[in-house]
């Protein structure tokens, strides 16, 4: 054998060690003649494919009867219906829900949902809350669900922050991704309540780049004015627009940091793991 040969060789002998030294790891992770990477037990035959398929699509009945259920009881609330009336409108609208066709199911983490991010595409996600402190950037309170607006976490998220503190802040600046009428009337009875303890300056929309905030109207507010409206005209006067021009001096770097040291997603799967994670 020449000098070439038995560097080959040499080579090879290696190559089938290091060969063995995986394939015996393997074997000690994941069991004798796997790699690893096989199905999941509930994809990994035709059976269990139908049978998750199958569960699959009464969840989304499910969640179907669901949000129908809601809409109808809210929508028999509002009417003025009593208690029973409420509860037969609601059976009613669940049992004749249908899946809409577009519907889907994700096998990996049911509890994330379709949402439309920054760059305009759609992704399985969940939605980040946090309430920040202006002074210190120091984060008061936190939320993670699979709700892709915001509107309906604003109460949650005033709750979370008493909690933590014990109080409420004096002032708080909210973008307009939670202004609603039934949030405005709901700060407007906590201001009220704090009697000048606290103070909400939410945006009611949204301004393109580079425009001008509108000057505020002289003279009184009108009687008649809604809380939108209300609440609008505080945010065009001088101290509204300084109070409400430091809020993504506030917010918006936390959320930087956080994506520059974990990143945008989550690692962990499931509505509660997410949460913790977050």
């Amino acid at each position: 054998m020449t000098e070439k040969q038995r560097i080959l060789a040499a080579e090879v002998s290696d190559m089938l060690a290091d060969a063995q030294g995986v394939d015996a790891d393997e074997d000690a992770r994941f069991g004798a003649d796997k790699r690893g990477d096989e199905l999941p037990p509930a994809l990994a035959d035709k059976e269990s494919r139908l049978a998750t398929l199958a569960a699959a699509r009464e969840a989304l009945e499910a969640e179907a009867a669901e949000k129908a259920r809601r809409e109808a009881e809210r929508k028999a609330r509002d009417d003025g219906d009593d208690d029973g009336a409420v509860t037969a409108k609601g059976d009613q609208a669940a049992a004749a829900a249908v899946v809409k066709p577009g519907a889907q199911r994700n096998f990996t983490d049911p509890d994330a949902r379709i949402m439309k991010t920054a760059d305009g595409s759609f992704h399985y996600s969940y939605t980040g809350q946090a309430v920040v402190d202006a002074d210190h950037q120091v984060i008061v309170a936190t939320e993670l669900n699979n709700i892709a607006v915001d509107v309906q976490q604003l109460v949650p998220m005033i709750e979370r922050t008493r909690q933590t503190l014990g109080q409420l802040p004096a002032q708080w600046t909210i973008d307009a991704g939670y202004c609603s009428a039934a949030n405005l009337e709901h700060v407007k009875q906590i201001e009220a309540q704090s009697a000048g303890g606290t103070e909400f300056f939410i945006a009611t929309g949204r301004l393109k780049h580079g425009q001008e905030i509108p000057k505020a109207p002289r003279g009184r507010i009108p009687g008649n004015a809604t809380a939108k409206e209300r609440m609008a005209r505080k945010l065009k006067t001088k101290r509204g627009q300084a109070i409400y021009a430091r809020r993504k001096a506030i917010i918006e770097p936390v959320f930087g940091q956080i994506h520059t040291r974990q990143g945008k997603h989550v690692l962990l799967r499931g509505l509660e793991q997410a949460a913790h994670e977050w």
